[in-house]
């Protein structure tokens, strides 16, 4: 209140009466200008204070920027000036007009154009997309005209929709990094990064990232439909996940458990995942992948089950784990996923299909966004309460399991690349 009090006084040396008193004819606006200093301007962007600046502007009963009615405040308003904030909601029609209505409903009009605030990026289809491929970044605000820059190269034009979406190829020499894009009210940058390697856990193709480990070594493999090098493939057109997502980790399981079968337990060949990420900040943090499943083995059934746990949960083997009785067994065992005798470990449950039906990715392939904030669940959905820590991330278990969801029978394809612990803010 205090700021637009100084803005007001700094607009007009005219003195305020003690009682605003509506009069009676027409507005007539000369120019509008900053609340806050002598610049005469033609757009402001949504909320902005500004001053409209003209003769008999007591007379206004009602005022509106494109559809959207401005707050008037009497206190603030002389017969030579008014000063306003621009609505803070984007017109349903945009005509670009402040429109001024008097008492009588006389209306007169006056050429402003409302900007949007800068443009927000929130997320990008597939963030690993090769140069020449088309993408989608979402996000708030992204209206004509409007151009996208990537790392290394320069700005390219994007072909913007409803101000939530827009669509580019990615140009060639664009590097890794974070991308930015500008429109008319100024830049925005994303906080995901383009081919963003930080705290990669498993690309499937080099060391030191590890692959396989723990009871069933999943299919890696490459072909024709490859984001890049090798992926991880669950399922195949002969296997059939049933309707209840049933128990099937011999084809929709992958294990990374640090540790080995010696005692003590060394993590020189296996290490935890921690090695390879920084979990300290976990909670603005989330599990990324790039993800493809061919329209023709669509996904129809269970949950895709994404379980995190500590050396203290599960390990290579070895040192063994103590379960809730008190008992010590196998550090290699399913028991941390489906409970049986000790806490089942917190895990986020992704099932994309659920309202449809069915899941595909239209045979191509798109990021995946998990934050970890989310892995607060057990098997079946309900809330799990078990305390995360950092050192809860040291393994990962994906297991297309459960869910406490009906489905149908299907075979589906899921091809897995790139797993990553990213920041998301």
């Amino acid at each position: 209140m205090l700021g637009l009090v100084l803005a007001a006084a700094s607009c007009t040396q005219v003195d305020y009466p003690d009682r605003f008193v509506q009069t009676s004819g027409v507005p007539k606006l000369d120019f509008i200008r900053y609340a806050d200093k002598d610049v005469m301007i033609t757009q402001a962007n949504m909320e902005e204070v500004v001053c409209l600046v003209g003769e008999n502007l007591t007379s206004i009963h009602d005022l509106y920027f494109n559809d959207q009615a401005a707050v008037l405040n009497t206190s603030y308003m002389t017969a030579k000036t008014l000063v306003v904030s621009v609505p803070k909601n984007m017109p349903v029609v945009q005509t670009d007009k402040i429109y001024m209505i008097t008492k009588d409903s006389t209306v007169v009009s006056y050429d402003f154009k409302v900007l949007p605030p800068a443009p927000k990026v929130e997320s990008m289809s597939l963030e690993w997309a090769q140069p020449g491929e088309t993408v989608t970044i979402n996000g708030s605000y992204l209206f004509a005209p409007v151009t996208v820059t990537f790392p290394g190269v320069d700005p390219v034009e994007a072909a913007a929709t409803d101000g939530s979406s827009i669509s580019l190829v990615v140009p060639e020499g664009a590097q890794p990094g974070k991308i930015k894009v500008t429109t008319a009210s100024g830049t925005g940058q994303s906080v995901f990064m383009y081919k963003d390697s930080r705290g990669m856990l498993f690309n499937f193709d080099n060391d030191p990232h590890p692959d396989n480990h723990g009871w069933h070594a999943q299919v890696i493999e490459t072909d024709a439909t490859a984001l890049s090098g090798n992926f991880l493939r669950f399922g195949d057109p002969t296997v059939t996940l049933d309707a209840e997502g049933g128990w099937n980790d011999a084809n929709f399981s992958f294990e990374y458990w640090p540790g080995d079968w010696d005692e003590p337990v060394t993590y020189a060949d296996s290490p935890r995942l921690t090695d390879f990420a920084d979990f300290s900040a976990w909670n603005s943090m989330a599990l990324k992948f790039e993800l493809y499943i061919p329209s023709s083995n669509p996904w129809k059934s269970g949950a895709m089950q994404l379980i995190i746990g500590g050396v203290d949960a599960v390990t290579g083997g070895g040192e063994g784990v103590v379960d809730i009785d008190g008992n010590v067994t196998a550090g290699a065992n399913n028991k941390f996923i489906s409970g049986d005798g000790k806490p089942q470990a917190p895990r986020a449950l992704w099932i994309p299909w659920k309202d449809s039906g069915s899941f595909d990715t239209g045979d191509k392939w798109i990021t995946v966004t998990i934050p970890y904030s989310e892995f607060n669940k057990k098997s079946d959905g309900s809330a799990n309460t078990e305390t995360i820590k950092p050192e809860t991330f040291t393994s990962l278990t994906i297991f297309v399991w459960s869910g406490g969801v009906t489905g149908t029978d299907c075979q589906p394809i899921m091809k897995i690349d790139n797993i990553r612990a990213v920041p998301i803010k």
